[in-house]
């Protein structure tokens, strides 16, 4: 597959598969929900956050240089330029941020009284809709944690430096929102210490099992837990490990635990295969100033018709960061986008309808995506699409429906609402050829893979709890 990199799947031991899924089923914790959600609420009350928007020649630190990109005073960190791309015929122009440096997200995993808890960061980005959001241990770029705005270096950065001397559950790199983002990926990391570490005020223990529970409140879990967590490769993990096996949807259980189907995984690679030879999408970095569509104002960057975000500038003071006062750009979202999911059981089995979805700034024009994935200024069209649309309006049997932020440090309050909603299997027959029934367990694996599930899919399946 060409620009498709392939990892090899990290193989758990028997022990840590056994305390995985006591992490998704026991509820006993090390901390409570009501113990972290007011320990938020007292930090957020009383923590310095000023975000100030303001205009470019007054966000220190950053220009426009000749070329017309937008770039801080030392050409690291990210940058803004303009895209051109031209996709059958169509064009289609925008800002997009390149950032090609691979930052962090690394979650440390520890056994308590045979359960494994994750270490959980309380932190604030300066685009977060509501202060401090629950993050991994470790969120960082590589300028973060190479110190190039003269900050200190990341707490806990050597544990993932260093994570060969650890059990490596998870080490993938994955894609981000390939919509504003060129080519943008992190590396998502979740490894097992057995060593005693000093936790720190801004963290916290928590169980997987804690951390699906509270991705039921608005705006709670960031966008960077959800894409590690989606990571783990629970279909290693054998049904029979999971406690209390007949308190759970059989379905569910068949869907996220078992035997891969390889037949199933091949058959989607075809089908993802033919959409990236048959179809094109050509692509180049231009001026700013040449977005034809685009205007270049004081105080932002913003469209001339319809568009789905701005690009603002900001003054930032955050109380705690390694850098307590910065300037920069951010992309301001101009409405509340839908990600959704189809689910159905068939032969017993629940499965998830998923779309091939193309994205200006994916490594290779296509992944798999969720069912839904629009924009708030984009229309329903197609049978799918109507449906789902309908099923919203008529609130029928929606499994999961909650407001998620987006990254807050490049996106400035932005929250998509994320859905899922179960039908039966002959409501959706004949479907069109970008679409296709899969279950837990093959997305899982599929996301085992670089640059094959979209953040936007691993994100609905991080919702997902027995």
């Amino acid at each position: 597959m060409k620009g498709t990199e392939f990892l090899s799947v990290v193989f758990m031991n028997k022990h840590t598969q056994q305390l995985l899924s006591n992490s998704l089923t026991v509820k006993e914790t090390l901390n409570s929900n009501k113990f972290i959600i007011n320990k938020i609420h007292y930090k957020n009350k009383n923590t310095v956050v000023k975000i100030d928007k303001t205009n470019l020649l007054e966000c220190n630190g950053w220009k426009m240089n000749d070329l017309g990109f937008i770039q801080n005073h030392n050409n690291s960190f990210f940058s803004i330029k303009g895209l051109r791309t031209t996709s059958d015929s169509v064009i289609s122009e925008q800002p997009i941020i390149i950032q090609n440096e691979i930052g962090y997200l690394g979650i440390i995993a520890k056994e308590f009284n045979s359960n494994l808890y994750f270490l959980m960061q309380m932190k604030i980005e300066p685009g977060n809709i509501n202060k401090i959001q629950i993050s991994p241990t470790l969120q960082a770029t590589m300028s973060n944690f190479q110190m190039l705005h003269g900050g200190k270096e990341p707490s806990y950065l050597n544990y993932f430096k260093n994570a060969s001397k650890y059990e490596i559950i998870v080490d993938q790199l994955q894609s981000e929102q390939s919509s504003r983002f060129l080519k943008k990926r992190n590396r998502n990391v979740i490894i097992k210490v057995d060593e005693d570490i000093e936790v720190f005020e801004s963290h916290l223990w928590m169980s997987l099992y804690q951390i699906k529970e509270l991705l039921k409140i608005d705006n709670l879990v960031n966008m960077d837990t959800r894409t590690v967590i989606s990571c783990i490769p629970l279909f290693q993990i054998n049904k029979d490990c999971i406690l209390n096996l007949k308190n759970y949807s059989s379905s569910l259980i068949e869907s996220m635990f078992g035997e891969i189907n390889y037949s199933e995984v091949v058959n989607l690679y075809n089908k993802l295969n033919d959409f990236k030879m048959y179809h094109k999408l050509n692509s180049e970095i231009i001026s700013l100033k040449s977005l034809d569509n685009w205007l270049i104002l004081n105080d932002r960057i913003t469209s001339k018709t319809t568009s789905n975000f701005d690009v603002i500038f900001c003054n930032i003071e955050i109380e705690g960061r390694e850098v307590r006062k910065w300037s920069q750009p951010l992309f301001e979202s101009k409405g509340i986008a839908l990600f959704g999911l189809f689910t159905t059981i068939i032969n017993q089995t629940r499965k998830f309808l998923v779309k091939i979805k193309a994205e200006v700034g994916t490594f290779d024009i296509f992944e798999l995506g969720p069912t839904i994935q629009k924009e708030f200024i984009e229309e329903f069209n197609n049978k799918v699409e109507l449906l789902f649309e309908e099923k919203l309006k008529n609130k029928k049997n929606i499994l999961y429906d909650v407001l998620l932020s987006e990254e807050g440090g490049r996106f400035y309050h932005e929250q998509n609402r994320n859905t899922i909603i179960d039908i039966k299997e002959n409501e959706l027959l004949d479907l069109p050829k970008d679409y296709a029934w899969v279950d837990y367990k093959t997305i899982n694996y599929l996301i085992q893979s670089n640059n094959i599930v979209n953040i936007q899919l691993r994100n609905l399946m991080a919702l997902l709890r027995l």
